[in-house]
């Protein structure tokens, strides 16, 4: 049984102490749901002050991407130990990453094994544009993006990362895939390549969330699916309203 999981993607939202006091406002009713791991991911020069703040608390850290590599000349990124003091939980490849800032299918790879061997729990995000959709491609173009990210990847290592299906043209534009087209997505894109790559066992093992435009109104419909198992969560997860998507989502 996959324990249902919810993480809000802060985005390039909330300064440090806005962060706190948004935090503060909503940990303790955080804290009372049961049946469902919770993480918020917050700008990196954040991270520090919502680590101490939900220090004790159930709700878990997430940095919103990482650099490949160890160290170096690399300006402005962020290297995995830099981040594993304060974080549990890094998204990898999400799409806006990939379309303004230029990440590539190898540089999910390099980056989710560098998490993996820090301790760290990937988020790996995967997902079609509205063309794609329409022409037809999605299991084609999300298929090959699941199986870049796990390319070399122990069927151990797999299993101990998440996934978070979601497409381009539902990400903060009020548009959401059905229910069951979100569902047949991950069931066909995700789950079948993953099975293929290491066994059936493994794919069922993997949690794979979906994210687009998720609201607490609509998370209950989307965890009613059996290969759903929770959601990356943008706006929503800006609002005290999160509470209760999350509470929803049990």
């Amino acid at each position: 049984m996959r324990t249902p999981f919810i993480a809000g993607n802060w985005k390039m939202n909330k300064t440090a102490a806005e962060a706190v006091t948004f935090l503060n406002e909503i940990k303790d009713a955080l804290d009372k749901i049961e049946g469902v791991d919770i993480a918020v991911c917050p700008p990196s020069i954040a991270i520090p002050a919502v680590a101490e703040v939900l220090s004790g608390s159930k709700v878990g850290v997430g940095a919103q991407n990482i650099c490949g590599a160890e160290s170096g000349a690399f300006t402005g990124e962020i290297a995995a130990n830099m981040i594993t003091p304060f974080c549990q939980y890094v998204i990898i490849g999400h799409s806006e990453r990939r379309a303004y800032f230029g990440v590539l299918d190898s540089w999910v790879n390099q980056k989710a094994k560098v998490a993996l061997a820090h301790g760290l729990t990937p988020i790996i995000c995967v997902g079609e544009s509205l063309e794609q959709n329409e022409a037809g491609e999605t299991v084609s173009f999300v298929s090959g993006q699941v199986k870049a990210a796990f390319d070399g990847f122990t069927a151990e290592q797999a299993a101990s990362c998440v996934i978070a299906y979601e497409p381009i043209w539902a990400i903060g534009t009020g548009k959401s895939a059905s229910v069951e087209q979100a569902g047949g997505i991950i069931h066909d894109s995700i789950r079948v390549p993953l099975a293929e790559m290491f066994g059936e066992e493994t794919a069922q093992a993997i949690r794979i969330q979906y994210g687009g435009s998720v609201k607490e109104g609509n998370i209950a419909a989307y965890m009613s699916h059996p290969d759903i198992d929770g959601a990356l969560v943008g706006g929503a997860a800006l609002k005290a309203g999160f509470v209760e998507l999350v509470a929803n989502a049990v």
